[in-house]
């Protein structure tokens, strides 16, 4: 097939555009390489992707309208993973602007190239973050999801709405995955796993919020390639029991779904850090903080329709996933 990965310098997508190539597909990886942390990051994933014969970069914002349909004309995509997004909780709450721009922007733009270049099937990143103030465990497709509590959260689910529109009126089959919390090699330097490890071996403290009682059903990166990949091979289609005298959020009567992808396990935050002082070789000092604005003190997947629908879920346990992770921070970064 011939793809269009958006976000491909970034954590997820290099590896979701390695896996693409192994398997013979051509990859068109669309990225703006903004400076919302470390470009050269995001260049050295370019760089282990640049070698292989059917990878071709693209640098373009998802919010360049007609940049985005001069793409969409000219290369006739078979399929589209829409990974790009201005990421982080904390960040939306100093620069809203920037999420409505790509977020909100750049997935209409998505949408309609989607539309016009007859795609076959669109996948999309959303988030656990989607679920804000429910407090219902495991978190459920089912389970409304209309309480978001921080604006990064609003923007993945309008994403949801937009994509359910255009799977409505167009018939565009779109599958939106929510991740949660991922991590692994080559993550992002705005992550708890990588300003730990980072300060713990430069000798620093570590800010530790809700006082480490956190919970997050931390996912490995490579579970989660694995997730897209199969949903992607998957088309949505309409569901035959839906009802909409009582409707399921997760499914429609268009070709439109929604799944969790998460470890459906979660971890306290304390024993994941006990993790990362195990893999270090060194304990950590803790700044012991309340929770901050804009998060949320607990996620748990529920993954039984992911499993229902590709017969797949993520499983990989933290103290592999963080051992892994910190043999990758001490090679890149001789540390």
């Amino acid at each position: 097939m011939k793809v269009l990965l958006t976000g491909a310098a970034g954590f997820i997508g290099m590896t979701t555009a390695l896996r693409l190539l192994s398997r013979g597909d051509q990859v068109v990886g669309l990225d703006n390489l903004n400076d919302y942390y470390d470009v050269r990051l995001k260049q050295d994933r370019l760089a282990r992707l640049t070698p292989h014969e059917g990878f071709r970069s693209v640098r373009l914002d998802v919010a360049d309208r007609p940049g985005m349909a001069a793409l969409f004309e000219a290369e006739r995509f078979d399929r589209v993973i829409h990974l790009a997004a201005q990421a982080g909780v904390r960040y939306s709450l100093k620069n809203p602007h920037a999420y409505v721009d790509s977020n909100i922007v750049g997935f209409m733009n998505v949408l309609e190239g989607c539309r016009h270049g007859g795609v076959q099937h669109l996948v999309y990143a959303s988030s656990s973050s989607v679920y804000g103030g429910n407090a219902r465990m495991p978190f459920s497709e089912r389970n409304s999801v209309d309480h978001p509590v921080s604006m990064y959260a609003a923007t993945k689910k309008a994403n949801e709405l937009m994509a359910h529109t255009y799977s409505h009126l167009f018939g565009l089959p779109t599958t939106g995955l929510r991740f949660f919390t991922v991590y692994g090699p080559w993550g992002r330097p705005d992550m708890a796993l990588f300003l730990f490890t980072k300060a713990i071996l430069e000798g620093r403290p570590i800010d530790v919020f809700n006082h480490g009682r956190m919970q997050r059903d931390f996912t490995y990166v490579d579970d989660i390639v694995e997730g897209v990949i199969r949903v992607l091979d998957r088309t949505a289609a309409p569901d035959p029991a839906y009802d909409p005298l009582r409707p399921d959020p997760g499914t429609s009567n268009a070709p439109f779904r929604v799944f969790n992808i998460g470890n459906h396990q979660p971890v306290e935050l304390l024993d994941y850090i006990a993790c990362i002082e195990a893999a270090l070789g060194r304990k950590a000092q803790m700044n012991l903080l309340p929770l901050q604005d804009g998060d949320v003190p607990a996620t748990h997947a529920d993954v039984d329709a992911l499993r229902e629908w590709v017969g797949f879920a993520p499983a990989t346990d933290v103290a592999t996933g963080v051992g892994r992770f910190v043999d990758w921070y001490r090679g890149y970064y001789r540390a």
